[in-house]
C-alpha cells in the first residue's frame, strides 16, 4: 500500500470534496480520483460514496480514516527519530540546578525543551551552584543553572532574566506594613545568610548590599538552600535578602518588600561546558536562549 495514498485519502476524506482536496494537496482533480480509486480497489472495499454532487465516507471508510491517521502519525514520528538519531539527539541529558532557580525561568525552559526534544530524557539535579561548577568542569552533567555573575574561563554561560534582591520580614514584623523598607533600619536586626562555601556569589552578592548601605549585618544562622532562609524567617529566626522570585513560593508568615535605592540584581546562569557540547546540549541551549527571549521580561 502507497503512503501517499492514505495522505490523499485522509485530506479527501477531511474535505468531503475532491475539489478541495486536489488543492490542498497541490494536484489535479483525475489523479486523486485514481489513487482513491486504486486504494479501494486494493483493499477491496468502498471507502466513499460520491456523485456529482457530494462525497460521503462510507462506514468502512470511517474506519479505514482512524487507521490510517494513526499510521500517517507513526511514520511521522519514526521519520522524526531518525533524524534525531542521525543528529546525535537522542538519549539522556542531565541538567544541574539550585533550588532557588525553579521559581524562575528553569521550569519554562524545561518545558519546552521536552516538547521540542520528546525523544530526549532531560532529568534535572538540585545541586548547589559550587556543586554544579565542579561538576560541569569534569563533565559529570551536561548543563547547569546556577546563581552566579560569572563563570569559570573554562566554562561557556548565558544570562538568565533578570531578578531583584528584596527583604525577606515575618510578616508580623514592625517595618512589614509598607511596600518599600531602608535596609539602615533594619541594622539592628538579627540576618539569615546564604553560606559562603555553597555559592559564593550569592554570599557576596548580599555582603555588597549592605557594604554599600553601610551596615555590618548580625548573622546568626547560615543557610545552604533560599527556602531554607525564608523557612528560617517565617519561624522569626531573623529576616533576609533573597531573590524576589521567591515570592512565587508562597511560603506562608513572610513578607517579601523592595529595598529602598537602586534595584540589585540576584544573578543567574545557564552554564555549559565548550569541551562537551554535544548536538543535544546545544539543542537545550538554543531551547533556552529562545524562551528566556519570550520570557525575559516578567522580572522587570
Amino acid at each position: 500500500m502507497k503512503l501517499h495514498f492514505l495522505r490523499y485519502f485522509v485530506v479527501l476524506a477531511e474535505e468531503l470534496h475532491f475539489g478541495r482536496a486536489a488543492s490542498k494537496l497541490s494536484m489535479t482533480q483525475p489523479p486523486l480520483s485514481s489513487a482513491i480509486k486504486s486504494l479501494e480497489e486494493e483493499l477491496q472495499v468502498q471507502l466513499l460514496i460520491r456523485d456529482s454532487k457530494h462525497v460521503e465516507l462510507t462506514q468502512a471508510g470511517s474506519a479505514f480514516l482512524v487507521e490510517a491517521r494513526q499510521i500517517l502519525e507513526q511514520v511521522a514520528r519514526a521519520s522524526n527519530v531518525a533524524r534525531i538519531v542521525a543528529k546525535g539527539m537522542r538519549g539522556r541529558l542531565e541538567i544541574g540546578v539550585t533550588g532557588s532557580l525553579i521559581y524562575r525561568d528553569v521550569p519554562a525552559i524545561v518545558r519546552q525543551f521536552n516538547t521540542e526534544m520528546a525523544d530526549v530524557e532531560l532529568v534535572l539535579r538540585e545541586m548547589s551552584s559550587s556543586e554544579q561548577l565542579s561538576e560541569l568542569l569534569r563533565g559529570q552533567i551536561h548543563a547547569g543553572f546556577v546563581n552566579a555573575t560569572t563563570a569559570p574561563p573554562q566554562l561557556a554561560s548565558l544570562p538568565m532574566s533578570e531578578d531583584e534582591f528584596v527583604l525577606c520580614l515575618p510578616e508580623d514584623h514592625p517595618k512589614a506594613q509598607g511596600d518599600t523598607v531602608s535596609l539602615q533600619h533594619l541594622a539592628d536586626e538579627r540576618f539569615v545568610m546564604f553560606s559562603r562555601d555553597v555559592a559564593p556569589a550569592n554570599y557576596d552578592n548580599v555582603i555588597a548590599i549592605f557594604f554599600r548601605a553601610g551596615i555590618h549585618p548580625k548573622t546568626i544562622h547560615a543557610a545552604r538552600q533560599w527556602l531554607t532562609i525564608v523557612a528560617m524567617v517565617a519561624n522569626g529566626l531573623g529576616v533576609s535578602l533573597v531573590p524576589r522570585s521567591l515570592a512565587r513560593s508562597r511560603v506562608q508568615g513572610v513578607k517579601f518588600m523592595k529595598i529602598g535605592g537602586q534595584p540589585v540584581i540576584a544573578p543567574a546562569l545557564l552554564v555549559w561546558n565548550p569541551t562537551y557540547y554535544s548536538p543535544i546540549v546545544r539543542s537545550f541551549v538554543e531551547c533556552a536562549r529562545s524562551t528566556l527571549a519570550i520570557t525575559g521580561s516578567q522580572w522587570n
